[in-house]
């Protein structure tokens, strides 16, 4: 037994490695990427607005009342990471959270401010107004599947990336009937989102990629050979990142590929080298179209994860980012794996923005912003009010109060 296990490794010690690698050092391969100062500082503000998001989200869900007790979020702190508890977080970002006390209710409350309020409008305006380009991409996400069906919960998951309204099943699935069918799926309480039959043709869609190579063969400095373009995907690489000579050879190799773009159909995959490395080209295709499909480039990996087997893909996507530094960046900040498409920012932002992107970055800029331009001293009457009747509330609700409505 030994004799062949020895005899199998001398003759495929690649597969082995690669085998080892995925499986016992996968935390270590994340770690051993080379980073990019930019994207990382780019993910550091963006830790502080997913938590803002989700507060937002949890105010504006009663639009007759759009507010919430502070108690309430407090008992969520945790889930939202709000490591400091609810007040010292709302504080911390008094542009976007008003905090006023409910002398009704006998409780503090929080709500958005007026520059909030304004710019989440404006990006509702913003999706409303961009409604053809947003069936769009959910009608191109059902054409890279081979059955042009996913589950709905997985759009679900990826609602807010691909700049649909949050009533989305009602004002775009149920609304464009020609386009989109419900199904009942194998699982219980399980929908699957199909694209009609004969609602587009199969050629009717061009990846971003291709665009890309129009552009470049057109160039009279083109970087790319213009005999690999047709296959070519654009590469760029985090600042310091040594690139050996044998690494190029094999990035040159990868470019000339061969492979079945994202939505073509797949007739028969051969199990050869060379059949594997045209189906994980294809893999990098389908995720760039995917990120390529969404409002800021970027999405988790968990997130386009719910997608995997519904693309056909095989394949660790994490992994396959990881393998391709020039095409993507893998960040880890705030507890979460966040992909980038890279040939689409510029010093931290989109090279081609669009209206919902620049209402996103203007509740970025005020979470940036933070205390900066107010008055240092508080109001002590209402302070003092406020604290006597939170006093009332249990042991952690009581301290969160008293730190927010103290001077």
């Amino acid at each position: 037994m030994s004799a062949r296990i020895l005899n199998f490794l001398s003759k495929h010690p690649f597969r082995v490695s690669l085998s080892i690698r995925s499986k016992t050092t996968s935390t270590q391969y994340v770690e051993s990427r080379a980073r990019d100062p930019t994207f990382e500082k780019l993910m550091e503000k963006y830790k502080e607005l997913l938590k803002v998001i989700s507060i937002q989200d949890l105010i504006l869900a009663n639009p007759k009342n759009p507010s919430l007790s502070i108690e309430f979020l407090s008992r969520l702190s945790q889930r939202l990471h709000l490591n400091r508890g609810a007040t010292a977080f709302l504080r911390k970002y008094p542009h976007i959270f008003d905090i006023y006390y409910d002398p009704a209710k006998s409780q503090p409350f929080c709500r958005l401010t007026d520059a909030a309020l304004d710019v989440s409008r404006q990006e509702g305006k913003a999706i409303g107004d961009s409604m053809p380009i947003v069936v769009d991409r959910l009608v191109r996400i059902l054409a890279m599947s081979a059955s042009r069906t996913v589950p709905l919960r997985a759009i679900f998951k990826v609602w807010r990336e691909l700049g649909l309204p949050d009533d989305f099943e009602d004002t775009v699935i149920a609304a464009r009937s020609n386009f989109f069918q419900l199904c009942d799926a194998h699982e219980r309480n399980t929908h699957l989102l199909k694209l009609v039959d004969g609602a587009l043709p199969s050629d009717h869609f061009k990846a971003a990629v291709e665009d890309w190579r129009v552009v470049e063969c057109c160039k009279e400095d083109c970087s790319v050979d213009r005999t690999e373009l047709q296959f070519s995907f654009r590469h760029g690489y985090p600042p310091g990142m040594r690139l050996s000579k044998n690494f190029r050879a094999k990035v040159k190799e990868w470019q000339s590929l061969q492979y079945v773009g994202p939505y073509e159909e797949v007739v028969g995959q051969k199990k050869s080298k060379a059949g594997m490395m045209a189906s994980e080209k294809r893999a990098v295709s389908i995720v760039h179209e995917f990120l390529s499909l969404t409002v800021e480039k970027m999405v988790e990996v968990e997130k386009i994860s719910q997608f995997r087997k519904w693309f056909g893909i095989d394949l660790n996507i994490r992994d396959l980012f990881l393998d391709h530094p020039g095409i993507f960046y893998l960040s880890t900040k705030g507890k979460r794996h966040t992909v980038f498409l890279r040939e689409a920012y510029e010093r931290g932002c989109l090279i081609e923005p669009n209206p919902v992107y620049d209402a996103r970055r203007k509740l970025l800029d005020l979470v940036l912003l933070g205390r900066r331009g107010l008055p240092a001293v508080n109001s002590k009457p209402q302070d003092n009010s406020s604290s006597n009747d939170v006093g009332q509330e249990d042991n952690q609700q009581r301290h969160e109060s008293h730190d927010l409505f103290s001077s």
